[in-house]
């Protein structure tokens, strides 16, 4: 586990836990607590480095010949 939060930092992982702490303060200053719900869903993609990786979340395209 600590090898998952302290290795492979990148840009969109950083940016994801910007906006989940924008979202925590949003909700505290505004009262409005179901942004909490949201900032919980791009802190815990911070944590655990979930996401869409640089290719996006596509499915790969592999061609299968039938007589292999």
């Amino acid at each position: 586990m600590k090898e998952l939060l302290f290795t492979n930092w990148h840009l969109m992982r950083l940016v994801r836990l910007a906006f989940a702490l924008f979202l925590f303060a949003q909700a505290y200053i505004l009262k409005e607590w179901m942004f909490i719900g949201f900032g919980l869903f791009f802190l815990i993609q911070v944590v655990f480095n979930l996401g869409c990786g640089s290719n996006g979340c596509t499915i790969p395209n592999t061609k299968y010949n039938k007589d292999e």
